[in-house]
């Protein structure tokens, strides 16, 4: 176990996770705002995971964590922290991916608030940035929830258009200083 919240438990991926991130990849409502849109095939969810688990080989704060809901076992989705290629290694990225079944009941907000804790905790963060599609209502709210404040809204060209692409991607950020503040 990773990270253990109120409802969730956030572990490590295994190879035996590929028939559920597969389903949570498969679901048309799942797809509608994220990447090209179109499900996935089994052989890319199985290199995806393998991409994951290397993670846990350099780090202890960052990487790809599973959500299961504590009562149940029941698989939620995907959270992660970590830092994109093209940024500082102490400004990583949170992101989230849950089933469909467990959007609007906090889950996200909940994992989202968990991961910053920790990344600011560790002492290995100085910032942490989101990103979605400026017209994902939903995920703007939970970064709002998890105490981000929107930094910027711009402009994206993606290979393959989806609905609403057009108005653009946002980016929302907490500093050090900021999650220190609301701490207190």
């Amino acid at each position: 176990m990773f990270l253990e919240t109120e409802r969730m438990v956030l572990r490590r991926f295994t190879m035996a996770d590929v028939d559920v991130v597969l389903a949570l990849d498969s679901d048309p409502a799942v797809r509608t705002l994220v990447e090209d849109g179109e499900p996935v095939d089994r052989d890319t969810v199985t290199d995806m995971i393998g991409h994951w688990l290397g993670w846990y080989q350099r780090s202890e704060v960052f990487g790809f964590w599973a959500a299961v809901e504590k009562g149940t076992g029941q698989f939620l989705g995907w959270f992660h922290l970590r830092p994109p290629p093209d940024a500082p290694p102490d400004q990583p990225e949170l992101g989230y991916r849950l089933v469909s079944s467990a959007w609007g009941r906090g889950y996200a907000t909940e994992g989202s608030r968990a991961l910053i804790d920790k990344g600011f905790e560790s002492g290995q963060t100085s910032r942490i940035v989101a990103e979605t599609m400026a017209v994902h209502v939903a995920s703007r709210r939970v970064m709002e929830k998890a105490g981000m404040r929107h930094k910027r809204t711009y402009p994206t060209q993606w290979p393959v258009r989806l609905p609403g692409d057009e108005a653009g991607d946002v980016e929302y950020v907490i500093t050090q200083g900021e999650w220190e503040a609301g701490r207190a």
